[in-house]
């Protein structure tokens, strides 16, 4: 009698030891701004999933050298008896543009063949840089959406019966970072040398002391600061701009193909309905006549109604521009602050 396998129990954080996220910024930032693909490995433990280790991939080659590549470097780990459990990848972004459907097909392979608590890192440079902060998420993909990507079918219908839209494809995870106990130990321990007070004054000279008062200064709270005054637009968000404009673009042409269909569509039932008036009308002048009737589902072969256009481009197009208004919204705000201060100034 054959066991079913144990559902893995959902995810609810991902954990990254330190030395992950050190190679993971390493290897997307020497690359910037080309984007980057890795491997993930560790392990899933009762909704924790333990990213312990990492390795890139290469940039040159097909699937099946990348395929053969991932196989030799598994292989090797496990001769040196590292974690060699794959549970998941990672991927370089700029400005929070990584939503696409090669992101999609790559995250459901990895769900459906390896794990279903596969995850994807997305570590965006640019937004760290702009930012002064490290921007690493973690995603996968709902079960719903999986559902529908394994059909093949996002017809308007289809997507309303299964409740989708473009804010319910990804999931997304806390990401947690961890570091060792030794390590942890060893940061508490290290102490920054001190040196005597009297012992300071005496070292100190005149433009040290000028210097250090000019660094007081500068650390006021109400220290003058002429950087609020540059009216100059952040280019962080002049950038998702641009990027939010060119997907307005490709929305629309997905809208005009949509409608593109709609029209054909109604051309052909409105064919199809004076095809089955004329037939239902010499039917029933053939009855009088006591003829046999000519079969009315002969329609179907005369008339072929054209396929939906898939509605995942749109999905994706939308979920992008989602994200790029999110980021706006984040960068408005000072900038425009800024520009409405010295519109009243000029008042």
């Amino acid at each position: 009698m054959a066991t079913s396998l144990p559902t893995p129990e959902p995810l609810k954080v991902v954990q990254i030891d330190g030395l992950v996220v050190l190679k993971i910024i390493k290897h997307c930032r020497e690359s910037y701004p080309t984007d980057v693909t890795g491997q993930l490995l560790g392990l899933d433990d009762k909704g924790l999933l333990e990213v312990t280790n990492c390795f890139p991939f290469p940039l040159d080659g097909d699937d099946d050298t990348s395929a053969q590549y991932q196989l030799d470097m598994m292989r090797c780990l496990r001769a040196v008896n590292v974690d060699n459990n794959t549970v998941g990848w990672y991927r370089s972004a700029h400005l929070g543009n990584f939503v696409d459907a090669n992101l999609i097909e790559t995250q459901y392979s990895y769900q459906n063949s390896l794990s279903a608590n596969s995850v994807v890192i997305i570590h965006d440079v640019s937004k760290s840089a702009a930012q002064s902060n490290l921007s690493l998420r973690a995603f996968r993909l709902q079960d719903a959406f999986m559902k529908a990507y394994e059909a093949k079918k996002f017809t308007t219908e289809s997507l309303a019966q299964a409740k989708l839209s473009f804010s319910n494809i990804f999931e997304e995870l806390p990401v947690k970072v961890h570091n060792s106990h030794l390590v942890t130990l060893m940061l508490h321990n290290l102490e920054m040398p001190t040196l005597d007070s009297s012992r300071l004054r005496t070292l100190s000279t005149f433009a040290s002391s000028q210097k250090e008062q000019s660094v007081a200064d500068e650390a006021r709270p109400l220290a003058p600061n002429f950087d609020v005054l540059d009216l100059e637009l952040d280019p962080f968000m002049q950038k998702n701009l641009e990027y939010l404009l060119d997907c307005s673009d490709l929305q629309q042409q997905e809208q005009n193909n949509y409608q593109y269909w709609q029209r054909s569509m109604a051309r052909e039932q409105t064919k199809m309905q004076t095809w089955l008036t004329k037939r239902k009308q010499e039917n029933v002048h053939r009855a009088q006549q006591g003829k046999p009737l000519l079969p009315e589902d002969e329609v179907n072969t005369l008339f072929k109604l054209p396929a939906e256009p898939s509605r995942l481009e749109s999905m994706i197009l939308s979920a992008q521009m989602h994200n790029f208004t999110k980021q706006l919204n984040q960068f408005a705000g000072p900038s425009l602050a800024r520009l409405y201060s010295i519109q009243e100034l000029q008042k």
